[in-house]
């Protein structure tokens, strides 16, 4: 299976998604050529985005979509022409069985991974006319070699829409215990990722959370985050 569905039919009108979930690597794929160790960093997923993603799905009443496949298999938060769709390298480590992907390998991996997840993903966006799509994804507090992140928490967003994001970072603001990156760690927009595809082409409300991840390392954490994080994005919807 390329995703899994929690809640599809909350009535909320949110759609939480989590394109980094898993470090799953599915039997028909093979092995990567990393160790556990890799497979356990924040290189094959956004460690503790999942739970998170879940619990603030749960507090919004509303539906929650996940990947279900390692990024290190095929970013599904990358467009179909991106050079990093499959990567080769990634925070100082080589991936072996990526390295000599050929074209068909990587349409094989287009056809049983990355579509299927985003043909449910666009199907469930569109069950309703007003739905808001809110992404949720996790950075590491240092890559390899580079100064510490000081953010605990970021908004992404495109200059695009920024209709939603730029609301929801003012308040986040408010919060006098947080430091809060305005497109960062990163910057908020590649051509044919998941929000480009779903909520800037149609014209939806959106936004990306990116949480630190030693914050969200316990379902504990997780589920805290989800009541924190819940309420304000309401709050930021209604003053709309």
């Amino acid at each position: 299976m390329a995703f899994t569905i929690t809640g599809q039919n909350r009535p909320g009108r949110w759609l939480v998604t989590c394109d980094h979930a898993t470090n799953r690597v599915p039997e028909a794929i093979g092995d990567l050529g990393i160790g556990p160790a890799d497979m356990a960093r924040h290189i094959a997923y956004d460690v503790g985005a999942a739970g998170l993603a879940r619990a603030l799905g749960e507090a919004l009443d509303s539906p929650v979509i996940c990947s279900d496949f390692s990024r290190l298999v095929i970013d599904p938060n990358r467009g179909e022409d991106d050079p990093t769709l499959v990567m080769k390298l990634y925070d100082g480590t080589i991936i072996p069985a990526n390295r000599h992907a050929d074209a068909a390998e990587v349409d094989r991996r287009l056809q049983t991974l990355y579509h299927p997840y985003h043909a449910a993903y666009a199907k469930l966006a569109a069950r309703r006319a007003d739905t808001v799509i809110v992404a949720i994804h996790s950075f590491t507090p240092c890559l390899k070699g580079r100064a510490l992140r000081p953010w605990h928490v970021g908004v992404l967003y495109s200059h695009l829409d920024e209709r939603f994001s730029k609301p929801l970072i003012s308040r986040l603001m408010r919060e006098s215990d947080l430091c809060i990156g305005d497109n960062e760690p990163y910057a908020g927009h590649l051509p044919g990722d998941a929000i480009d595809r779903h909520a800037l082409q149609p014209g939806r409300h959106n936004t990306l959370i990116e949480l630190r991840n030693d914050l969200i390392s316990s379902e504990a954490a997780q589920l805290a985050w989800a009541k924190r994080l819940a309420p304000i994005l309401s709050e930021v919807l209604a003053a709309l």
